[in-house]
């Protein structure tokens, strides 16, 4: 990897994410030689993706280069890659551009969109992990309404603009507020020629309530906020099979649509090389102590959603977002060069700061630790600390400029088809490769 050799210790971060940008700023200019990598040469702002899906935001304003946050860090190397596998035995990271050696290994590769096996509904929805996977769902969005304006088939048109979301997450709710809005403001003034009344937009949750992280209160005021938008909410009902046309459920409900974007579940982007007694196979996860160390080795660690840490008051491990991969990466930062001075770990403890979620505009819900509250103020609340969360002062001013001209002119002009989504791309490769 052309990484010059070093008399200190190398530390060598897998991924850009949260969590791994975390335990790489929480070094800077320590005594130690840090490799950072990474697939894109961008971190990207996960929880606004959905808005790059729908026009609301272009791409360059949720990302941000990571060459650029480690500009001033001494002994601080990034190399653009995909890693392979991990040679425990001989302490190597080997990837596309080579191998690299190791004094201590971070892995925070991520989560990835979880398809629970089901090689055809993994080949015929959309995921939205990623920037270009939102980039491919604009552009899918923009397209269907393009041919829904050219076919006479009334069948077919109805297809093109019925929109399925499966899952009742923050991101499957965000995102169909998002579209509810576009329909509402934006697409009767685009598609004249267009009978919009027809759209449907239809959220399915296999639980028996929307937004189930969060307090009951919150879930019921967002399903209240989606079905006055005029979302359709089926609850406790299971999507089993999407051949690209038809979805068919475990019931007699089925949905004839040309546009399923599939939020239902994450898992973790594992890499090769680990004992298969640090792994969790069913939800591919790494088991990790209080220290973020993982099972069965002492100077490898994993922090943020690809971390387990099974604890009393966290039996199936940390949330799978944000605020736990930060927190872990800070903390982790620190221990590190304590283990290296051979001085005691610090035990990380959750600091749960409470979750949020917006159905659109003046809707949100927030809930914090002691209380909780929806509406006009919780919008404002979301907006200002997903504002606060972007890396760079441009992102944040062209972010907020872009949500004052939305919100003024209910606009979103961000709908562009900058590059054609074809789905025969999309069958080829798996959705985590597009």
């Amino acid at each position: 990897m052309n990484i010059p050799n070093t008399s200190k210790p190398r530390i060598v971060i897998i991924g850009g994410g949260f969590a791994g940008i975390a335990i790489a700023k929480k070094l800077r200019n320590k005594n130690v030689q840090v490799v950072l990598i990474d697939k894109h040469n961008y971190h990207t702002f996960q929880p606004l993706l959905y808005q790059v899906a729908t026009g609301g935001l272009e791409a360059g304003s949720i990302a941000y280069p990571i060459r650029k946050v480690f500009q001033e860090y001494k002994d601080f190397y990034f190399r653009l890659t995909s890693v392979a596998e991990i040679d425990t035995k001989n302490q190597k990271v080997i990837s596309e551009i080579g191998e690299l050696h190791y004094d201590y290994l971070v892995l925070a590769t991520g989560s990835k969109t979880n398809f629970f096996g089901n090689k055809e509904i993994e080949r015929n929805a959309m995921s939205m992990k990623s920037i270009p996977q939102s980039l491919n769902i604009r552009s899918l969005i923009l397209e269907n309404f393009e041919q829904a304006v050219l076919t006479k088939d009334d069948s077919e048109k109805n297809s093109l603009i019925n929109f399925v979301l499966v899952g009742g997450g923050p991101t499957g709710v965000e995102l169909a507020g998002a579209l509810a809005e576009m329909k509402k403001a934006i697409l009767q003034k685009d598609y004249p020629d267009l009978d919009i009344n027809k759209m449907q937009i239809n959220l399915i949750q296999s639980g028996d309530r929307i937004l189930n992280t969060m307090s009951e209160a919150s879930s019921k005021e967002a399903e209240t906020f989606l079905e006055n938008l005029g979302v359709k909410i089926w609850k406790n009902v299971r999507v089993s099979n999407y051949d690209g046309k038809t979805i068919i459920t475990n019931s007699d409900l089925t949905f004839e649509t040309a546009t399923v974007i599939w939020t239902a579940g994450v898992k973790g982007a594992l890499v090769a090389g680990l004992d298969a007694q640090s792994l969790l196979e069913n939800v591919k996860r790494i088991r990790v102590n209080q220290f973020n160390q993982v099972k069965g080795y002492e100077n490898i660690f994993s922090i943020g959603d690809i971390a387990m840490m099974e604890l009393e008051d966290y039996p199936q491990g940390h949330p799978m977002m944000a605020q736990p991969a930060m927190q872990q990466g800070r903390l982790l930062g620190e221990n590190i060069i304590k283990l290296i001075n051979k001085q005691q770990m610090i035990p990380f403890e959750y600091n749960d700061k409470g979750a949020m979620a917006t159905i659109g505009r003046n809707k949100a819900v927030v809930d914090l630790p002691k209380f909780h509250f929806s509406g006009v103020f919780a919008w404002f609340v979301w907006m200002f600390v997903h504002l606060f969360s972007l890396i760079g002062f441009k992102n944040k001013a062209v972010v907020f400029l872009n949500w004052v001209y939305n919100y003024i002119r209910l606009d979103r002009e961000g709908r562009l088809i900058i590059r054609p989504f074809k789905r025969k791309s999309f069958v080829t490769f798996t959705s985590d490769e597009v």
